[in-house]
């Protein structure tokens, strides 16, 4: 199972969110560019990263720390969600080095779009799924939509083969330490033509091995390394 240290930016700032409050933030790290650097010291072979300014304002704002943290790759894989809403935003970001992209808001809004960019840059745009009660959230998270996950990637797929993963997060359980939605994990996964990966309240070690037995591609962590209360490499053994 692949394992995703998260760099979540706001104002520069390496933080992590509480339910996707922008109000409920915290600090870890002025230095997004040293964080990453710990992460793959550590031993991992993935990192994800999240542009909140991006998520809220339609267009990628925090430039200057993905560069930093890309930097810190030196050629390894980086994903980055939020702001990622069009063609030239896609193109000047994979320019910048980041190996995938994470498109939530304009591929619900426009998923015939978003299945003809995933032919255009195949391998490199993953589907993001953010939902609270099942239901698709969008504009960092601001809104929700009627449009349910499961029917979202069921449609996804019909119209592309080319979507790298699919990043689920269930909004209620991002950083909020109580584990992930398994449930609704497991109700996606059986729908979803393409590799699932788990984000949101990914908390102990039973946590990642509970994810691993039920098959899981993924799992994206971040909180629960940053207070210490998981150490990357035990995780890591688990999950390999």
């Amino acid at each position: 199972m692949e394992i995703w240290p998260a760099i979540d930016l706001l104002g520069g700032n390496c933080v992590r969110l509480q339910q996707g409050d922008y109000g409920r933030d915290t600090v870890f790290s002025h230095s997004p560019g040293d964080v990453a650097k710990r992460w793959f010291d550590e031993g991992s072979r993935f990192l994800h990263c999240v542009d909140l300014d991006g998520a809220k304002s339609g267009s990628v704002v925090n430039e200057t720390a993905i560069r930093e943290i890309v930097a810190a790759a030196n050629g390894r894989p980086v994903q980055l969600g939020g702001g990622v809403r069009n063609v030239e935003t896609i193109q000047r970001l994979l320019d910048l080095g980041l190996s995938r992209l994470v498109v939530g808001t304009s591929a619900l809004k426009d998923p015939p779009w978003f299945a003809e960019m995933c032919d255009r840059f195949p391998g490199h745009l993953v589907l993001g799924l953010d939902a609270w009660d099942g239901k698709v959230a969008t504009e960092g998270w601001l809104k929700t939509s009627e449009t349910t996950a499961s029917d979202l990637v069921i449609g996804i797929g019909k119209l592309t083969k080319n979507c790298v993963a699919v990043v689920y997060t269930d909004i209620s359980k991002d950083g909020m330490m109580s584990g992930p939605n398994f449930d609704s994990l497991a109700e996606l996964e059986k729908v979803s033509p393409f590799p699932v990966i788990c984000s949101g309240g990914v908390t102990t070690l039973d946590d990642i091995r509970r994810l691993v037995a039920q098959g899981t591609h993924g799992a994206i962590l971040g909180r629960t390394l940053y207070e210490g209360h998981i150490q990357l490499a035990d995780v890591l053994a688990i999950a390999r």
